[in-house]
């Protein structure tokens, strides 16, 4: 048996595929970039970091946009007749007042590694879209179709279009397939897949919270009318009978199943094996209880399952519960690189791993101008939505100690370099060395954003020399504290205790979706041109003690 998730930390939204021998799990990145990161796997139980697929942020213009927008629900797909990688990917501009305006689009591409295709724009009718290849030769676009007028069943239905590859464009307007295979309302995330005559449309129902599902219809008819799967939801955290289609707001807390270690079990997407076995991909979450907020974010969970002989998809412990253990593939062992712990930038390309807000690291990341070191030119404050100077990696254990080495000469007030805890723009951690008027030297001090609200703990500040300085995060449980050191050895710790479980969906005001990240940072608010070296960076995550109830 294999645990879950299979991959941890802010990795939301799985779509998974198949090519030949190889397997390939895209996630969403919201805010992020690079965007939409695809993992890669030959017998679907070691997974690696493979390439990204959107890394050009002029293209994909993410700058200005609040948390939580940016890249939503990746779609990735491959066309055996047309030896094509298919990525249908949306972006959310804004969901003021509920409209949701997103942009979806669809980019192709020979290799995985790329290149993409120039993004054919599909249309804005709602998020998650999705593409079926239907086996002759058409293709057809799937989505939410977001509801905004009053008096009708929020948050609206599945839709679906004709895509039209000659001219690159649906054919007419969308129109309404499915509204679903309970009544837990919330319906998202539609995949339309082709077995045995039938039309398979699979979508997370109940919202992306604790009442959360996977669901099922099919058709013999690529238009519907869709039946349910009498067993429906195929796979859930709560498998209690509910009805909310009244209420649109989709996390749901009254849900939460204290018997089960993955809540938000939904938003899935299936692949068969060369052997034949049949595995679902999905999304969860692991709250901390009883506080239910969930701290790594939505992470990506693998369940074993198995077509009835009446044609509907099944878990194979014969349950609907997502689990935490699950059946391994018998596919030949595959082992693949794993993320190091130890970063000493000696190799002279950033790895891929990095990821910064709304911009690529390689704006500000540098590691050839002093090999051996990344250095990071400062920009805006960490609270832009613009420009910042944040090189940061997933948060994948609630038990982590992160270290780095930073030489650093601030000159004036506004010049600040550190480690910090990240949640969005508006919630972070922050140990910065920067320069003091108050003290007329360089010192070191905490700042603390929490849901817009800075504190900056002045008594806590301490006079630094301008020497090479250790900085420490260490994440035990519900507590964070940093510390710092000259030597590597001794660490003093520094600032208060903070709460970990604030850096989640569930807290936080101003952002959703997402996860925690930690990385270093540099700020220079007056030129955009100071810098900050950094001889390494060291994450070491123990994965396996879970959350602390």
């Amino acid at each position: 048996m294999l645990n879950n998730p299979v991959l941890p930390g802010f990795n939301p939204d799985p779509c998974i595929c198949r090519k030949d021998n190889d397997y390939y799990i895209a996630v969403s990145t919201f805010e992020w970039f690079p965007g939409i990161p695809v993992y890669h796997s030959r017998d679907m139980k070691h997974w690696e970091l493979y390439t990204h697929v959107l890394t050009d942020d002029e293209k994909t213009d993410l700058k200005k946009l609040p948390s939580a927008k940016g890249i939503w629900a990746p779609c990735l797909t491959y066309c055996k007749e047309e030896d094509l990688f298919y990525v249908v990917y949306g972006i959310m501009n804004s969901m003021n007042a509920r409209y949701f305006d997103v942009d979806n689009y669809l980019i192709t591409a020979r290799d995985i590694k790329g290149p993409w295709s120039e993004p054919v724009y599909l249309h804005s009718a709602g998020f998650d879209a999705s593409i079926l290849h239907d086996d002759d030769g058409r293709k057809y676009i799937v989505s939410l179709d977001w509801e905004t007028r009053e008096g009708y069943e929020k948050p609206g239905a599945i839709c679906m279009a004709e895509y039209d590859p000659v001219n690159k464009e649906i054919k007419g307007y969308p129109k309404r397939i499915w509204s679903g295979g309970t009544d837990r309302g919330c319906i998202e995330a539609p995949h339309l897949t082709k077995r045995n005559g039938y039309y398979y449309i699979m979508c997370a129902e109940g919202g992306t919270g604790y009442n959360h599902c996977v669901t099922m219809g099919r058709s013999k008819n690529v238009w519907g009318k869709y039946e349910g799967d009498p067993k429906n939801p195929v796979l859930t955290s709560n498998p209690a009978v509910s009805n909310e289609r009244h209420d649109p707001d989709h996390l749901k807390t009254k849900y939460f199943n204290p018997g089960t270690l993955l809540q938000k079990a939904g938003h899935g997407s299936y692949v068969e094996t060369s052997l034949g076995e049949v595995y679902l991909v999905h999304l969860c979450s692991r709250p901390f209880v009883p506080e239910l907020r969930c701290t790594l974010g939505r992470e990506t969970a693998m369940q074993k399952m198995y077509w009835t002989g009446d044609g509907w998809l099944r878990m194979a412990d014969g349950t609907n519960i997502a689990k935490e253990f699950y059946e391994e593939s018998a596919l030949e062992d595959y082992p693949v690189c794993q993320i190091p712990s130890f970063d000493g930038f000696d190799s002279g390309t950033l790895g891929n791993w990095y990821y910064a807000p709304r911009i690529m690291p390689g704006r500000f990341a540098d590691v050839k101008s002093r090999p051996g070191y990344v250095r990071i030119y400062g920009q805006e404050s960490l609270t832009s939505l613009n420009k910042t100077s944040i090189l940061a990696r997933k948060l994948t254990s609630v038990y982590a100690v992160i270290t780095t080495k930073m030489e650093f000469i601030p000159e004036v007030h506004q010049h600040s370099a550190g480690l910090i805890l990240y949640y969005d723009n508006m919630n972070y951690i922050y140990l910065r060395k920067y320069y003091s008027e108050t003290l007329a030297q360089s010192a070191l001090s905490v700042i603390q954003l929490e849901n817009g609200i800075k504190t900056e703990f002045e008594n806590t500040r301490i006079p630094i020399k301008d020497v090479p300085v250790y900085l420490r995060l260490v994440i035990e449980g519900r507590t964070s504290q940093f510390s710092w050191s000259y030597d590597g050895i001794s660490y003093s710790g520094i600032g208060i205790q903070f709460d970990t479980t604030k850096f989640s969906d569930e807290y936080c005001k101003y952002g959703e979706f997402t996860g925690t990240m930690t990385g270093i940072a540099c700020t220079d608010q007056i030129k955009h041109k100071h810098y900050a070296d950094f001889d390494f960076f060291e994450y070491k995550a123990d994965e396996n003690k879970g959350i602390p109830h």
